[in-house]
Protein backbone atom coordinates (compact mmCIF):
# COMPACT_ATOMS: atom_id res chain seq x y z
CA UNK A 1 0.00 0.00 0.00
CA UNK A 2 1.40 3.21 -1.26
CA UNK A 3 1.42 6.26 2.08
CA UNK A 4 1.12 9.83 1.02
CA UNK A 5 4.58 11.25 0.84
CA UNK A 6 6.87 8.34 1.91
CA UNK A 7 9.68 8.60 -0.01
CA UNK A 8 9.54 12.65 -0.63
CA UNK A 9 11.65 13.04 2.50
CA UNK A 10 14.42 10.74 1.89
CA UNK A 11 14.56 12.59 -2.06
CA UNK A 12 14.88 16.24 0.00
CA UNK A 13 17.65 14.88 1.86
CA UNK A 14 19.20 13.70 -1.08
CA UNK A 15 18.47 16.19 -3.45
CA UNK A 16 17.72 19.52 -2.01
CA UNK A 17 18.88 19.79 1.15
CA UNK A 18 22.29 22.02 1.92
CA UNK A 19 25.32 20.18 2.04
CA UNK A 20 25.86 21.17 5.33
CA UNK A 21 22.91 19.46 6.62
CA UNK A 22 23.28 16.32 4.95
CA UNK A 23 26.61 16.34 6.67
CA UNK A 24 25.63 16.87 9.79
CA UNK A 25 22.84 14.26 9.87
CA UNK A 26 25.69 11.96 7.98
CA UNK A 27 28.33 12.15 10.66
CA UNK A 28 25.78 12.66 13.56
CA UNK A 29 25.34 10.04 16.11
CA UNK A 30 22.10 8.50 17.83
CA UNK A 31 22.89 10.82 20.76
CA UNK A 32 24.81 13.46 19.41
CA UNK A 33 23.00 17.10 18.50
CA UNK A 34 23.48 18.14 15.66
CA UNK A 35 23.68 21.96 16.43
CA UNK A 36 26.82 23.63 16.41
CA UNK A 37 25.14 26.27 18.70
CA UNK A 38 23.09 24.49 21.02
CA UNK A 39 24.91 24.49 24.29
CA UNK A 40 24.78 21.08 24.84
CA UNK A 41 27.14 18.06 22.40
CA UNK A 42 25.00 15.01 23.34
CA UNK A 43 21.32 14.53 24.55
CA UNK A 44 19.82 14.14 28.24
CA UNK A 45 20.78 11.13 29.56
CA UNK A 46 17.65 8.84 30.07
CA UNK A 47 18.18 7.72 34.11
CA UNK A 48 18.53 12.00 34.80
CA UNK A 49 15.68 12.59 32.83
CA UNK A 50 13.51 10.29 34.04
CA UNK A 51 13.94 11.35 37.83
CA UNK A 52 13.61 15.03 36.93
CA UNK A 53 10.25 13.73 34.93
CA UNK A 54 8.88 12.00 37.85
CA UNK A 55 8.61 14.73 40.22
CA UNK A 56 7.71 17.24 37.62
CA UNK A 57 4.47 14.81 36.76
CA UNK A 58 3.66 15.18 40.69
CA UNK A 59 3.64 18.79 40.27
CA UNK A 60 1.31 18.96 37.31
CA UNK A 61 -1.26 16.85 39.09
CA UNK A 62 -1.41 18.82 41.89
CA UNK A 63 -1.49 21.97 39.90
CA UNK A 64 -4.73 20.56 38.06
CA UNK A 65 -6.34 19.74 41.21
CA UNK A 66 -6.17 23.23 42.62
CA UNK A 67 -7.09 24.69 39.31
CA UNK A 68 -10.37 22.51 39.70
CA UNK A 69 -10.50 23.34 43.34
CA UNK A 70 -10.60 26.70 42.49
CA UNK A 71 -11.80 27.33 39.41
CA UNK A 72 -9.13 28.26 37.60
CA UNK A 73 -8.33 28.55 33.85
CA UNK A 74 -4.73 27.57 32.07
CA UNK A 75 -4.40 27.87 28.23
CA UNK A 76 -0.77 26.27 27.09
CA UNK A 77 0.04 27.46 23.56
CA UNK A 78 2.25 25.09 21.79
CA UNK A 79 4.19 26.46 18.75
CA UNK A 80 6.61 25.93 16.84
CA UNK A 81 8.53 24.23 13.37
CA UNK A 82 7.24 21.01 12.23
CA UNK A 83 8.99 18.13 14.03
CA UNK A 84 9.80 20.44 16.88
CA UNK A 85 8.29 18.29 19.71
CA UNK A 86 5.12 19.95 19.96
CA UNK A 87 2.71 16.74 20.31
CA UNK A 88 5.70 14.55 22.18
CA UNK A 89 5.57 17.47 24.50
CA UNK A 90 1.97 17.86 25.09
CA UNK A 91 1.90 13.85 25.62
CA UNK A 92 4.46 14.02 28.53
CA UNK A 93 2.64 16.96 29.83
CA UNK A 94 -0.95 15.46 29.91
CA UNK A 95 0.30 11.85 30.86
CA UNK A 96 -1.11 11.61 34.34
CA UNK A 97 -4.29 14.01 33.75
CA UNK A 98 -7.25 13.66 33.72
CA UNK A 99 -8.49 14.42 30.13
CA UNK A 100 -11.72 15.65 31.02
CA UNK A 101 -10.53 18.43 32.52
CA UNK A 102 -6.72 18.56 30.47
CA UNK A 103 -7.54 18.26 26.58
CA UNK A 104 -5.72 18.80 23.55
CA UNK A 105 -6.84 21.54 20.75
CA UNK A 106 -5.59 20.50 17.90
CA UNK A 107 -7.83 22.49 14.97
CA UNK A 108 -8.14 21.22 11.53
CA UNK A 109 -7.96 23.09 8.38
CA UNK A 110 -11.11 25.84 8.37
CA UNK A 111 -14.18 25.20 7.41
CA UNK A 112 -15.68 27.41 4.53
CA UNK A 113 -18.04 29.04 7.34
CA UNK A 114 -15.31 29.29 9.31
CA UNK A 115 -13.04 31.43 6.80
CA UNK A 116 -15.85 33.90 6.87
CA UNK A 117 -16.17 34.03 10.62
CA UNK A 118 -13.99 36.46 12.59
CA UNK A 119 -10.15 34.74 12.53
CA UNK A 120 -10.09 34.26 16.63
CA UNK A 121 -13.63 32.75 16.82
CA UNK A 122 -12.90 29.08 16.83
CA UNK A 123 -9.91 29.19 19.03
CA UNK A 124 -12.67 31.25 21.73
CA UNK A 125 -14.96 27.76 21.57
CA UNK A 126 -11.88 25.81 22.68
CA UNK A 127 -10.74 28.35 25.81
CA UNK A 128 -10.67 26.58 29.02
CA UNK A 129 -13.72 26.45 31.37
CA UNK A 130 -13.11 27.26 35.52
CA UNK A 131 -10.89 23.81 36.76
CA UNK A 132 -9.36 23.03 33.07
CA UNK A 133 -6.46 23.23 31.02
CA UNK A 134 -6.26 23.42 27.23
CA UNK A 135 -3.39 22.90 25.30
CA UNK A 136 -3.14 23.97 22.07
CA UNK A 137 -1.24 22.07 19.18
CA UNK A 138 -1.09 24.80 17.41
CA UNK A 139 -3.02 28.00 17.72
CA UNK A 140 -4.00 31.25 16.62
CA UNK A 141 -0.63 32.17 15.57
CA UNK A 142 -0.92 30.02 12.61
CA UNK A 143 -1.72 32.99 10.58
CA UNK A 144 1.22 34.81 11.70
CA UNK A 145 3.75 32.18 10.40
CA UNK A 146 2.25 28.85 8.33
CA UNK A 147 -0.81 30.35 6.78
CA UNK A 148 2.07 33.92 5.73
CA UNK A 149 4.50 31.29 4.41
CA UNK A 150 2.09 29.39 2.84
CA UNK A 151 0.12 31.90 1.08
CA UNK A 152 -3.04 31.08 2.78
CA UNK A 153 -4.14 34.75 4.02
CA UNK A 154 -3.57 37.78 2.60
CA UNK A 155 -1.19 40.69 3.55
CA UNK A 156 -3.98 42.34 5.01
CA UNK A 157 -5.69 39.65 6.91
CA UNK A 158 -1.94 39.49 8.45
CA UNK A 159 -1.98 43.23 9.64
CA UNK A 160 -5.31 43.13 11.28
CA UNK A 161 -4.19 40.22 13.26
CA UNK A 162 -1.38 41.85 14.38
CA UNK A 163 -3.42 44.85 15.47
CA UNK A 164 -5.94 42.26 16.98
CA UNK A 165 -3.61 40.42 18.36
CA UNK A 166 -2.62 42.29 21.84
CA UNK A 167 -6.35 43.28 22.81
CA UNK A 168 -7.47 39.71 22.59
CA UNK A 169 -4.80 38.07 24.22
CA UNK A 170 -4.85 40.73 27.13
CA UNK A 171 -8.72 40.49 27.75
CA UNK A 172 -8.20 36.76 28.10
CA UNK A 173 -5.31 37.44 31.09
CA UNK A 174 -7.87 40.01 32.58
CA UNK A 175 -10.72 37.73 32.26
CA UNK A 176 -8.74 35.19 34.51
CA UNK A 177 -7.30 32.71 31.77
CA UNK A 178 -3.25 31.97 32.82
CA UNK A 179 -1.98 32.12 29.06
CA UNK A 180 1.30 30.34 28.36
CA UNK A 181 2.77 30.62 24.97
CA UNK A 182 5.83 28.09 24.48
CA UNK A 183 7.86 28.18 21.20
CA UNK A 184 9.77 25.22 20.39
CA UNK A 185 12.58 25.55 18.25
CA UNK A 186 14.52 23.10 16.26
CA UNK A 187 17.27 23.16 14.21
CA UNK A 188 17.13 22.40 10.52
CA UNK A 189 19.49 19.12 10.17
CA UNK A 190 18.04 17.97 13.29
CA UNK A 191 14.14 18.66 11.95
CA UNK A 192 15.19 16.71 8.97
CA UNK A 193 16.49 14.23 10.71
CA UNK A 194 13.42 13.63 12.37
CA UNK A 195 11.04 13.68 9.58
CA UNK A 196 13.72 10.94 7.89
CA UNK A 197 13.22 9.11 11.01
CA UNK A 198 9.36 9.43 11.12
CA UNK A 199 9.48 8.52 7.18
CA UNK A 200 10.95 4.79 8.02
CA UNK A 201 8.28 4.40 11.22
CA UNK A 202 5.23 2.81 9.64
CA UNK A 203 3.02 4.40 12.75
CA UNK A 204 4.38 7.82 12.32
CA UNK A 205 4.56 7.97 8.45
CA UNK A 206 0.70 8.73 8.24
CA UNK A 207 1.57 12.38 10.24
CA UNK A 208 3.72 13.24 6.65
CA UNK A 209 1.54 16.16 5.04
CA UNK A 210 2.72 18.05 1.80
CA UNK A 211 2.90 20.97 4.30
CA UNK A 212 6.26 19.33 6.02
CA UNK A 213 7.58 18.03 2.80
CA UNK A 214 7.50 22.12 1.22
CA UNK A 215 8.17 23.76 4.27
CA UNK A 216 11.86 21.86 4.17
CA UNK A 217 12.19 23.83 1.40
CA UNK A 218 11.17 27.57 3.46
CA UNK A 219 13.52 27.20 5.69
CA UNK A 220 14.63 30.98 5.61
CA UNK A 221 10.43 32.04 4.89
CA UNK A 222 9.74 30.40 8.19
CA UNK A 223 12.89 32.12 10.12
CA UNK A 224 11.35 35.43 9.13
CA UNK A 225 8.00 34.64 9.23
CA UNK A 226 8.88 33.12 12.71
CA UNK A 227 11.44 36.51 14.15
CA UNK A 228 8.89 38.92 12.57
CA UNK A 229 5.17 37.37 14.61
CA UNK A 230 7.59 36.84 17.89
CA UNK A 231 8.74 40.09 17.98
CA UNK A 232 5.41 41.66 17.05
CA UNK A 233 3.70 39.43 19.92
CA UNK A 234 5.75 39.58 23.18
CA UNK A 235 4.58 41.37 25.14
CA UNK A 236 4.77 41.92 29.36
CA UNK A 237 1.01 40.72 29.61
CA UNK A 238 1.22 37.55 26.95
CA UNK A 239 5.07 37.14 26.71
CA UNK A 240 6.92 34.22 24.67
CA UNK A 241 9.04 31.44 26.04
CA UNK A 242 11.53 30.04 23.98
CA UNK A 243 12.51 26.37 23.76
CA UNK A 244 15.50 25.00 22.26
CA UNK A 245 14.13 21.39 21.60
CA UNK A 246 17.09 19.78 19.40
CA UNK A 247 17.02 17.34 22.56
CA UNK A 248 13.30 16.58 23.00
CA UNK A 249 14.07 15.75 26.78
CA UNK A 250 15.82 18.64 28.06
CA UNK A 251 12.84 20.87 25.99
CA UNK A 252 9.79 19.04 27.74
CA UNK A 253 11.35 19.33 30.94
CA UNK A 254 12.05 23.14 30.18
CA UNK A 255 8.23 23.12 28.98
CA UNK A 256 6.61 21.44 31.88
CA UNK A 257 8.67 23.46 34.30
CA UNK A 258 7.90 27.01 32.54
CA UNK A 259 4.10 26.08 33.09
CA UNK A 260 4.44 25.29 36.53
CA UNK A 261 6.00 28.16 37.35
CA UNK A 262 3.36 30.21 35.74
CA UNK A 263 0.61 28.94 37.97
CA UNK A 264 0.45 29.55 41.87
CA UNK A 265 -1.65 26.67 43.00
CA UNK A 266 -1.48 24.66 46.20
CA UNK A 267 1.48 22.70 47.76
CA UNK A 268 3.33 24.20 44.93
CA UNK A 269 7.14 22.40 45.95
CA UNK A 270 9.39 24.38 43.71
CA UNK A 271 12.47 22.28 44.74
CA UNK A 272 10.71 19.50 42.69
CA UNK A 273 9.91 22.01 39.79
CA UNK A 274 13.52 23.17 40.07
CA UNK A 275 15.95 25.57 37.85
CA UNK A 276 14.80 26.50 34.41
CA UNK A 277 17.35 25.95 32.13
CA UNK A 278 18.43 29.63 30.80
CA UNK A 279 20.79 28.08 28.21
CA UNK A 280 17.44 26.31 26.04
CA UNK A 281 15.13 28.21 27.71
CA UNK A 282 14.62 32.18 27.86
CA UNK A 283 12.38 34.96 25.79
CA UNK A 284 12.61 35.52 21.80
CA UNK A 285 16.34 36.46 22.26
CA UNK A 286 16.56 32.76 22.44
CA UNK A 287 15.67 31.84 18.91
CA UNK A 288 18.04 30.24 16.74
CA UNK A 289 17.70 29.87 13.23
Amino acid sequence: MDIPFVGDITRYFLEEAPEEVRTAIEAGGKKDVLSETYPYDRTMKKGAYKEQMKSLQVELVKMLWSLKAKGGRLAVLFEGRDAAGKGGTIGVMRENLNPRSAYVVALPKPTERETTQWYFQRYTDRLPAGGEIAMFDRSWYNRGVVEHVFGFCTPEQRELFFRQLPDFERMLVDEGVTLVKLWLNVGRAEQLRRFLKREKEPLKQWKLSWIDIEGLKKWDEYTAAITETLARSHSDHAPWTVIRSDDKARARIAAIQTVLNAVEYDGKDKKAIGKTDSKICGGPDLLDG
